[in-house]
């Protein structure tokens, strides 16, 4: 079938985008599902730093690619084999496809999934397809799931059926700033309630460990960043101290609020110092986790010793630890009580021909998440 989608043929273009045009609004070719995979109509998709990090070019993948992997829709058609799924269901789609039978799916861990991982850096959905072509040419998919399109062919694996009472626009963000945010804080860290915590960059998977961090009943939360709207932000949805990041006072003023330091530290801006002000706002024996993504060739720098005298411990959290088919309706139905204020994350919606424009206002940190209106 013929789909519009937004593709990138080539990364590393000049800013603006909005001028150097580094996503092709274009027609492609999409094949039906084959075994195990399904077809969605795709009707809101989020932009996210993961799909900048492509653009950009700090974290390469194999091009021309349909980008977009932060998305919900309704599915239209089943592939052979599929029963998990019918025509009509709504879904959430993770961009991290679990087989369910290498190690770390074994052992509850569908996050780290070896074929997924595979998959996804090879740019075909987990079972080794590419589904979308242009002019005879295959195209790559995005984290097996390419969701800046009016379609998709995506695996089983990374579907999870939700709520059709739940708006689309809200929907997809459980995909991946909710999954990643919150879930680092209640799966990765296991924050006991009660607890201190810190979180460092407060864009959209920032501020969803905030929204975490109150569910898990923090007694103290401090947010940081360098964008003064963002910090009133993350004050209204919880957090009980705002700090200016950047400066030479913010680790003094931590330390002073948190009576030398917090349990809990969760760095969430992809950036090596912000990584480094994370550890350093730990309290013995606490712990600091990284969900942010900076470039593969940044180094970290800590004192070894630390993390033995001090019993300190750094930990990684991709895709909060989670497991979707669990935690996306939990979150789900925790948002539906009123206790996840996902819809305060939503700060702009566009239509897919301003996505170029809506990845500049990302790189500008002039938005939390914003949201592409695709039916």
């Amino acid at each position: 079938m013929k789909i519009t989608a937004a593709v990138l043929q080539r990364s590393g273009a000049p800013r603006p985008y909005a001028q150097s045009r580094p996503l092709e609004i274009c027609e492609v070719n999409l094949d039906g599902p084959g075994t195990g995979e399904v077809l969605i109509r795709l009707h809101a998709a989020g932009l996210c730093h993961s799909d900048l990090s492509v653009i950009d070019g700090t974290r390469p993948r194999p091009l021309p690619m349909a980008l977009g992997h932060e998305a919900t829709g309704e599915i239209i058609e089943v592939g052979q084999g599929v029963t998990r799924f019918k025509p009509g269901d709504h879904v959430v789609l993770i961009f991290m496809p679990a087989c369910g039978h290498c190690q770390p799916c074994a052992t509850g861990r569908p996050a780290l999934c070896e074929p997924g991982a595979e998959a996804n850096g090879a740019g075909t959905l987990l079972g080794g397809a590419r589904r979308l072509n242009q002019q005879g040419a295959a195209l790559n998919h995005h984290l097996g799931v390419s969701a800046f399109a009016t379609h998709a062919v995506v695996s089983e694996n990374s579907c999870v059926a939700i709520d059709k009472s739940l708006p689309f626009a809200t929907a997809a963000l459980f995909g991946c700033a909710v999954l990643t945010g919150v879930g680092a804080v209640v799966n990765t860290a296991a924050a006991v309630p009660g607890s201190t915590m810190a979180v460092i960059g407060l864009g959209g998977v920032g501020l969803s460990a905030i929204l975490g961090a109150r569910l898990s009943g923090a007694r103290q939360i401090i947010a940081l960043d360098t964008d003064d709207t963002k910090l009133a932000r993350a004050t209204a949805l919880g957090a009980t101290h705002a700090i200016k990041a950047g400066t030479a006072t913010t680790l003094d003023e931590l330390r002073d609020i948190s009576h030398g330091g917090v349990d809990y530290a969760f760095e969430m801006a992809g950036s090596v110092p912000a990584l480094e002000l994370a550890y350093a706002a730990t309290a013995r024996g606490g712990t600091t986790v990284t969900a942010g993504l900076p470039p593969p060739d940044r180094q970290l720098s800590l004192q070894a010793l630390s993390l033995v005298a001090a019993e300190r411990t750094l930990k990684g959290s991709y895709m909060g630890s989670s497991v979707p088919t669990r935690d996306v309706p939990r979150y789900i139905a925790l948002h539906q009580r009123g206790l996840l204020a996902v819809e305060a994350l939503l700060t702009h919606r566009l239509p897919l021909a301003a996505v170029n424009e809506g990845f500049d206002r990302l790189a500008d940190g002039a938005c939390v998440r914003q949201v592409i209106d695709l039916a």
